[in-house]
């Protein structure tokens, strides 16, 4: 169902996939939007380890683009890039990225939604009394999206 790499000396392996999703914090999540238009937001993330599923919090808004999108498409597709190292003696950057084709679920089980966003704040910061003043103020008002793979792949390019 999902097409293999062209470039396949270019391509990362699984572990590396997934050890840049637990590392990097944020990517570019895309819907299938309006009129056959794909609608593409950066969003955070936390890589969940035990599950192998990616999660995002968004708000409880039914109106809001990407919810309506999910709703009548649970298809999504998430990229993470991470920053790029120098080559050494030259100007260009090494650059890895990752493409995670899935499904998105949304929960709304209050107990999931602070299990899970307390792991994704910790990524920004430990402080566990701020992390937890927000997710009393605001848990009530979130949705949970949990992506569930059906294909992961990545590569590694020369910037030049």
């Amino acid at each position: 169902m999902f097409r293999p790499m062209v470039r396949q000396s270019k391509q990362l392996t699984k572990e590396t996939c997934v050890q840049i999703l637990r590392r990097q914090k944020r990517g570019v999540l895309s819907v299938n939007g309006d009129d056959g238009y794909p609608y593409s937001a950066p969003i955070n993330h936390y890589y969940n380890p035990d599950d192998g599923c990616l999660y995002f919090h968004t708000g409880r808004r039914t109106e809001s683009h990407r919810t309506e999108s999910l709703q009548k498409s649970d298809k999504v597709c998430y990229c993470v890039t991470e920053p790029g190292k120098p080559i050494p003696n030259d100007w260009a950057l090494l650059v890895r990225s990752v493409v995670v084709f899935g499904r998105v679920e949304i929960l709304t089980d209050e107990q999931k939604i602070v299990s899970i966003c307390t792991s994704l704040s910790r990524q920004f910061t430990k402080d566990e009394a701020f992390i937890q003043k927000e997710l009393g103020r605001l848990a009530k008002g979130t949705y949970l999206l949990k992506l569930t793979p059906e294909h992961i792949c990545g590569k590694q390019v020369e910037e030049k």
